[in-house]
């Protein structure tokens, strides 16, 4: 791909990140924990803002599981059997951020996690040695490119915002 091709690419996966990011913020409710957990743990990187909305106006415990299930449900690559494969990847992911992208917060919180969760692992992962800090990249097949960049220089990568 060529460079004139790629900043194009760049600025619109940061576009979508930062506004996916944006309107995932969540609020505060008086939902039981483990429902408010699901909304802003779980899900908070691919639940719509229009799926937000009608879950936090259900009132029932009752009509909440019904509404996580439907979720899920409209999620399935196979809808109607019991094995849902995108559901499965979803929690996968989140575990393996977990594990590989903490820093001083839970690595699903990290933006190496929320990238990682919201588009799988990356097509290749480039380390960029100190130009003033260390970074990787991370590119996909689909053309999107995140650079991550550590300026503390203590393991805390941040998404850099990519030039225009």
């Amino acid at each position: 791909m060529n460079r004139g091709r790629l900043v194009p690419c760049i600025a619109i996966a940061w576009a979508v990140f930062v506004t996916t990011a944006l309107a995932q913020i969540p609020a505060k409710t008086n939902l039981p924990s483990a429902y408010q957990k699901w909304l802003d743990e779980d899900v908070v990187y691919i639940i719509t803002p229009e799926e937000r909305t009608q879950y936090l106006q259900l009132s029932t415990e009752k009509d909440r599981n019904q509404f996580i299930v439907q979720f899920w449900e409209n999620r399935n690559p196979v809808p109607g059997t019991p094995e849902n494969t995108f559901k499965e990847e979803h929690y996968r992911r989140i575990a393996y951020s977990n594990v590989h992208f903490a820093d001083s917060r839970p690595g699903w919180e990290t933006d190496r996690g929320r990238v990682y969760i919201v588009y799988g692992p990356p097509n290749e992962i480039k380390d960029v040695a100190p130009l003033p800090y260390r970074a990787q990249i991370w590119r996909y097949d689909s053309g999107q490119e995140f650079r991550f960049v550590d300026a503390c220089e203590c393991g805390r990568y941040e998404l850099a915002r990519p030039k225009f």
